[in-house]
């Protein structure tokens, strides 16, 4: 069993009514004990702990048997601390074994732990070489020192508690003589601060009102009596140690109200609250309270369909993510997993028929999430007929009648018809209707012969849309259109809260552009006047003509002499070499063969001939080559750095070639070559094609943990028909431009082509057109690896309020706090005001979005603010930049930052106009622009290295 803070004095001195529990973390790591004053922690004793929550907090402390490695955790703000256990020790430790039986002396029943002699002659350090170094080895520096009290245990007179107290003494300093940067938080050890204080980083104890009775499996009330000795003890480590206090008390699990009732009520007192469950397996609340931005989308996809092509990734995902959740996937037929509201905003459900497998099994796993407060939403079916004990578990009213003659319209919300009118169907029909009570309405009512029935709805627990009102697919245009409006319908259904919203699409006002290049057709000759490859004229014609930013890439197989061309190496080597040249250019790799159907490289259906040489429909024709994804991921990269790559610039991506829909395996290899990956993605929307479903999310959460990063849009391949022409196609591109920016910004922009785009005349005269219009935009160009940051910095995000005041458990309603590893610099906030840069942290600015509300412009990955109607101070704000605005810091009246920008960089200030300002120490005036100070600084190949410091002083 997992265990969870334990004190046997807390029974054995009747001072408090429950079982000792634990959390802390600290906000920084220092040489010394923490100052006194206020610090988030939380902590997690689960299996795997929810890193991407956790950082919302300055520390956590975890199992370290969980297997959770600190020196992975990409969170700069947030310190991870070890539950280690002083006093006591569980059978399942693996240094359990090499103790000596003489040391343990006693038993905690409780938790079926053993208890050991603190004075026994080599414990401290047995406890130092066993316990601390091999956590001090897995990059762990500070520990949660538990059970500090349980020496009470075994120790019944005066004398054997001085005896114990002075080896558990001698042990916290055996730890620090060995360690002396570790930081060592106390779970209590009131007994021994007065000797040992000045070890402590941090003093915690438990139950300060709610408090968990581990022998009576209930929670427990803290008497007036206890509450005011602890207060005392509480007053004593603050005033004398001057180190900060926590109090870890507990509620039911996901009863939200309580826990956000207890912790204001320890908050009031001036001590850190932490609540949580009792089994420490949910994020709890402290001061803030952490937004849930993941969402579940269970499906039951066919044994053939690849998870790229279902329903949850088409349709589903891109409007979470624009909405701010990450998605994830769970299939019907598998195990489904243990979920609550801690992490979770809801759960979709898409469904194209009756659960085959073990329906029983997965409604009940529904029922499990509604009756836990997790939103459930089903789309397009739910999966078994509506009647019976499935209508009672969600408050549907079964009705009767038949089905006969057209379907007409009842009612209509104004959510419905969105892309396309409402169409009803009458093969689609249920035999519900939602219930005339509060939280439930109807969506769409339809009537058929003698049968009306509510098609979609709002409830209590969620919400539906059924048949063919959610999407409706393949029309007579062969295209696909949403019936629901889905940003709406999903909002409202899952009761979103209004929150800042991690943003990939701008930063400091601008819309972010990104250039990448397929090597496909790099062997290839050019049909103009002056002829050369492909590579050749592109840089001629395009690459060093505009100098933007760009990632170029590679197939191996097509320009090295291990490849198809083996005798046009010689020339096709120096014209890659000379690209991946220039300073405005990246290096990627397209692979060594080009797979063309990805599910073919890991999932052999037919026979092994399949797969022999010279299999051309599967991948390219390399004489003498079966496939390999270690040949085709980790070799390609190699022969690029060792034979095409200059010095000291590496291949930092793999662009997936073919349908892009790489597996699992295959993406773990790219993070084994430690490369990032991109590609796949079908956002193709046009004035044709109008519709959000052609605007693919930011990825795919795929099997083992792995994360495949899309393309923001199609290449002009698919503008050009599969390259059958018009070769002019890819100038519609800007089309999908517009169209991804309003009435709502989903995407950047992103010119995206192969090498054999210079191989005609009308495929370049196409590039220019779509390079000279983003040229005439407000764009940012970044390369593709810093967009591809972007995402996964999204995907972990932490969204936390503070929990301000408030009575019945009312929701959070105090500052704004965000955290992640700083890549991602953009929040879209559609709520009331701005937010507030005088009293912020982080936060460099505020600009419009399309669609309404502001981008709310942060300089790092950690950030906290309010909004306003109106500022709390004039002060200097970033109003717009062409560049990187990074490490944001006022004091007083003077506002310094650092910036970098890759291609022709500047950034405006507002409210700077009786400010003096200088870069690099140098005094600068700026150029008035739009009521604002404009600076124009010269452009760095490697803005997120080379940082030009910028101090803003201004009087008064």
């Amino acid at each position: 069993m997992k265990p969870t803070i334990r004190t046997a004095w807390a029974r054995l001195w009747s001072r408090l009514s429950s079982c000792f529990s634990l959390a802390i973390a600290l906000s920084a790591f220092g040489t010394g004990a923490a100052a006194q004053g206020t610090l988030d922690i939380a902590f997690h004793y689960g299996a795997k702990p929810p890193v991407d929550a956790l950082q919302a907090f300055d520390a956590a402390v975890v199992e370290p048997d969980s297997g959770f490695d600190p020196r992975t955790a990409n969170t700069p703000h947030t310190a991870w601390f070890a539950y280690v256990s002083v006093g006591e020790v569980l059978p399942s430790r693996g240094y359990f074994k090499d103790i000596p039986a003489s040391w343990l002396k006693g038993n905690n029943d409780a938790w079926q732990a053993r208890v050991v002699d603190q004075a026994a002659d080599g414990w401290a350090e047995f406890y130092v070489e066993k316990v601390i170094k091999p956590l001090w080895d897995r990059g762990y520096r500070g520990f949660f020192l538990d059970t500090l009290d349980s020496y009470h245990l075994i120790a019944k007179t005066d004398a054997e508690r001085t005896r114990q107290e002075a080896g558990m003494v001698k042990v916290l300093r055996a730890v620090k003589a060995r360690y002396p940067e570790a930081k060592l938080v106390f779970n209590r050890g009131f007994e021994i601060l007065p000797q040992v204080h000045d070890l402590a980083y941090a003093v915690v104890f438990e139950s300060l009102f709610r408090g968990w009775d581990q022998a009576g499996t209930r929670f427990t009330e803290v008497s007036d009596k206890d509450r005011e000795w602890l207060l005392n003890q509480a007053r004593i480590v603050r005033e004398q140690y001057r180190l900060p206090v926590v109090s870890i008390d507990y509620c039911p699990p996901f009863d939200r109200k309580c826990a956000r009732d207890t912790a204001r009520r320890i908050s009031a007192l001036g001590i850190t609250p932490y609540v949580t469950d009792p089994g420490l397996q949910t994020v709890g609340i402290g001061r803030v309270e952490v937004m849930p931005r993941r969402v579940l989308v269970v499906q039951e996809s066919q044994s053939d369909v690849v998870i790229d092509d279902t329903a949850g990734v088409r349709f589903v995902s891109m409007p979470l993510n624009y909405l701010g959740y990450r998605v994830e996937f769970a299939e019907t037929r598998d195990p489904l997993p243990e979920i609550g509201p801690d992490r979770y905003a809801g759960v979709v459900v898409w469904l194209n028929g009756n659960v085959t497998k073990d329906p029983g099994r997965f409604f009940s796993w529904v029922e499990k999430r509604i009756a836990q407060g997790v939103p459930v939403v089903f789309l397009n079916d739910f999966g078994a007929q509506v009647g019976g004990a499935l209508a009672r578990m969600l408050s549907l009213k079964p009705v009767k009648g038949r089905v006969s003659g057209p379907v007409q319209i009842v009612s209509q919300d104004a959510m419905m018809g969105f892309e396309t009118p409402v169409a009803p169907d009458r093969t689609e029909a249920i035999s519900v209707q939602v219930p005339d009570t509060a939280g439930a309405r109807s969506l769409l009512r339809l009537k058929s012969g003698t049968l009306t029935y509510d098609a979609a709805a709002i409830m209590p627990w969620g919400g539906y849309v059924m048949g063919p009102y959610a999407v409706r697919e393949n029309t007579a245009t062969n295209q696909d259109r949403w019936v629901v409006e889905p940003l709406k319908f999903l909002t409202e259904a899952l009761r979103l809260p209004r929150m800042p919203v991690p943003d990939t699409t701008t930063e400091s006002g601008r819309r972010l552009l990104t250039i990448h290049i397929d090597g496909d057709g790099f062997a290839s000759k050019a049909e103009i006047p002056g002829g050369g490859y492909s590579g050749e004229v592109l840089f001629r014609e395009i690459f060093d003509r505009y100098k933007l930013p760009m990632t170029m890439s590679v197939i191996e197989g097509e320009v090295g002499k291990s490849g198809m061309y083996p005798k046009l190496a010689p020339e096709l080597e120096p014209i890659a070499r000379k690209i991946f040249a220039q300073p405005y250019v990246e290096v990627a790799s397209h692979t060594y063969s080009h797979p063309f159907e990805w599910t073919r490289t890991v999932q052999p259906q037919q026979s092994n001939a399949r797969f022999a040489e010279g299999d051309d429909d599967y991948h390219l024709a390399i004489p003498g080559y079966r496939l390999s994804l270690e040949r085709e991921i980790g070799g390609s990269i190699d022969y690029i750095n060792r034979v095409l790559a200059p010095p000291g610039k590496p291949v930092k991506m793999l662009l997936w070639p073919g349908d892009c829909q790489a597996p699992p395996e295959a993406l773990k290899l790219t993070d084994k070559a430690g490369v990032l990956n991109m590609n796949g993605g079908d956002t193709m929307i046009t004035r044709s094609n109008p519709s959000w479903t052609a605007v693919a999310p930011l990825g795919i959460h795929k099997a083992e943990n792995t994360f495949q990063v899309f393309a923001t849009n199609q290449n002009e391949n698919i503008y050009t028909n599969l390259w059958h022409g018009p070769f002019y196609g890819f100038e519609r591109v800007i089309e999908t431009y517009e169209l991804t920016d309003k009435p709502y910004r989903f995407k950047p922009v992103n010119i995206y082509y192969h090498s054999y785009s210079g191989t005609k005349a009308a495929s370049l005269r196409a590039l220019r057109k779509v390079y000279d219009y983003v040229l005439t935009q407000p764009l940012m160009p970044i390369h593709s690896t810093d967009y591809v940051r972007k995402v996964l910095d999204w995907q972990n995000m932490a969204v936390a309020r503070e929990l301000g005041d408030g009575t019945d458990g009312a929701p959070p309603n105090g500052a704004w706090v965000i955290r992640g590893d700083g890549n991602l610099r953009n929040l879209r906030w559609t709520g009331e005001g701005k937010p507030d840069v005088a009293s912020a942290r982080g936060v460099t600015g505020s600009s419009p979005a399309p669609g309404g509300g502001v981008y709310v412009q942060l300089s790092g990955g950690d950030a906290r603010f309010t909004t306003a109607a109106a500022p709390s101070a004039v002060v200097p704000e970033i109003a717009e930049a062409n560049g990187l605005v990074r490490d944001w810091k006022r004091d007083g009246g003077v506002t310094r930052f650092t910036f970098g920008g890759y291609f022709k960089p500047f950034f405006r200030l507002a409210n700077a106009g009786q400010c003096s300002v200088t870069i690099d120490g140098k005094p600068v005036t700026g150029v008035r622009d739009r009521n604002t100070l404009r600076f124009d600084l010269p452009a760095v190949t490697d803005p997120i290295n080379v940082k030009q410091p910028v101090e803003v002083r201004c009087a008064g």
